[in-house]
């Protein structure tokens, strides 16, 4: 459960879906014990559930930073940051 709470404050810096998946695999893992001993459900099912939406996040952010440079290839060699702000403006249509 941890390791999900963690991975997801994490998930935006990509940490997190590393985090996630451990958590996530640990989750499972405390989920089929807990089935079999009836002690720990409710935490195993909060790890698994913050374990996968950590890894989702970490997944949203990495795809949309993809689309960021993909959109911004052509602004990544201004003289200053005012030309970079002005070329990322034009590049995503906010004139």
């Amino acid at each position: 459960m941890v390791l999900g709470i963690i991975g997801l404050a994490t998930s935006i810096v990509f940490v997190g879906g590393l985090l996630g998946g451990i958590g996530l695999v640990l989750g499972i893992v405390a989920l089929r014990t807990a089935r079999r001993t009836g002690v720990g459900r409710g935490e195993s099912v909060t790890a698994v559930v913050t374990s996968s939406i950590a890894i989702l996040v970490s997944v949203l952010v990495a795809v949309l930073m993809v689309w960021y440079a993909d959109k911004t290839q052509q602004c990544y060699q201004p003289d200053s940051f005012q030309q970079y702000r002005q070329c990322v403006h034009q590049q995503l249509g906010k004139d």
